[in-house]
This record gives structure tokens, sequence and C-alpha cells, in this order.
């Protein structure tokens, strides 16, 4: 299988992985809050933070595994969870501002983008 396959399909598995816990908690909690997508991106950052931590720091392992689990799988999971790791990498180096920026920034951004897209769509249709 080529490199390129494998990274798709490992989106694939991620995504499907993502909509299949999401939907089984949301069935079971009501629908009140959002818990399945809570429970994803935790998860997501236990897994990242677990496999980029023993793939950079304790495991020689080929490179490609660090593209194809965090990026591929985990990426089709979760970005929350490489929202996270960066964030973290960024508290390690002192960088506090800059992780505080990230956090702000993705967070405000994307609600500001959710909302501008909302209205955009809400005016076309």
């Amino acid at each position: 299988m080529s490199g390129g396959l494998e990274r798709y399909l490992l989106v694939a598995v991620g995504s499907c992985a993502r909509y299949a816990l999401g939907g089984w908690v949301s069935a079971r909690t009501g629908g009140t809050f959002p818990w399945g997508t809570l429970i994803v991106n935790v998860t997501g950052c236990f897994v990242i933070g677990v496999f980029l931590t023993a793939a950079v720091d304790r495991l020689v392992l080929d490179p490609r595994w660090r593209l194809l689990v965090a990026v591929g799988f985990c990426g089709g999971y979760t970005t929350f969870s490489t929202l996270a790791f960066e964030t973290s990498k960024l508290l390690d180096a002192r960088s506090v501002a800059f992780a505080t920026l990230n956090v702000a920034g993705s967070f405000v951004a994307g609600i500001v983008a959710v909302r501008l897209g909302s209205a955009i769509a809400e005016r076309m249709w």
C-alpha cells in the first residue's frame, strides 16, 4: 500500500471512529450537552499525547508513523487533539503568551467563523 493511501485510510478510520463514538455517547446521554464531542476531544488528546510522546521522545520509529497516526488517525478523529498537543508544547517552552493566543485564537476565531458562515448561509438560503 502506498504512503498516500495509508494516510487517507487512517483519516477515514479516525473519522469513522469519531462518528461512531460520538453517536453512541449522544444516544445514551440525550443530546442536551455535546458529551460525544467532549469525549472524542479528550480521548483524542490522550491518544496523541501518548503516541507523540512515545514516538518523539522514547521510541525510535520511522517518521512516517507520526504522520500516519498523529496526522492521519488523530487528525480524522479530532483536530482538537492537535491544538491541545501544540499548546502543551508551547507551555513546555514557557511560551505562555503564544499558548494563550493559540487557544483563544482558535476558539474565538472558530466561533466567529461559524457565526459568519451561518449568517452567510441564512442570507443565501
